[in-house]
């Protein structure tokens, strides 16, 4: 299988974004509206979880996904997982830090496969990892590249006289829907590859 194509993942990921604009918004607002909520955003966040899954297999998604009852059955399995992965990230952190981002790029897609396929948490990291290899600086210098264009344009905007604040802030909104289909767009590229 040919490898994460950054260019061509950050258009595709637009495209998404823009194919999928009002459920991404009203995702993405609803969300942040709940983060702060205790448990009910333990809920809110399986369901983005869920989003951006149902994103990467081209299915119409309904941002009311992260309220459904079902985001709350694996609790134990998520919990578990971040413990795990954050344990692990802490731990290559005492390398000069590399390591540590190198795991967290290598994990980033593990609580994807954990609430997708239903795996373990040690399963899903191992396959995240699996996943991942060989091209972990394609997945990082597509995010690195996607926070260089959204800073930009907050910024820029930011600087216009008396409307800049609330520029920026519609901006960034829209700038985390585009990072939710770009992530989606990633996620299908590596279960792809991890299916043949």
């Amino acid at each position: 299988m040919e490898k994460l194509n950054i260019i061509e993942t950050l258009k595709e990921g637009v495209n998404c974004a823009i194919q999928n604009l009002v459920s991404l918004l009203v995702a993405v607002v609803l969300y942040v509206l709940t983060v702060w909520i205790p448990y009910l955003n333990v809920g809110t966040t399986v369901g983005l979880v869920k989003f951006v899954i149902a994103m990467s297999r081209g299915e119409a998604v309904d941002p009311l996904i992260l309220f459904k009852k079902e985001n709350f059955d694996n609790l134990g399995n998520l919990f578990l997982f971040m413990g795990l992965e954050l344990m692990g990230i802490a731990a290559a952190s005492f390398f000069m830090l590399v390591p540590a981002i190198v795991l967290g790029v290598a994990w980033n897609f593990a609580i994807y496969f954990l609430v997708d396929r239903n795996m373990r948490p040690v399963e899903a990291l191992d396959f995240s990892f699996k996943a991942t290899n060989g091209e972990k600086w394609r997945i990082f210098a597509t995010e690195l590249l996607l926070a260089i264009a959204i800073s930009i344009v907050c910024g820029l905007l930011g600087a216009i006289p008396k409307a800049g604040p609330f520029l920026s802030a519609v901006a960034s909104i829209f700038g985390i829907a585009v990072c939710i289909a770009v992530e989606s767009v990633m996620f299908k590229h590596f279960s792809a590859k991890i299916a043949e």
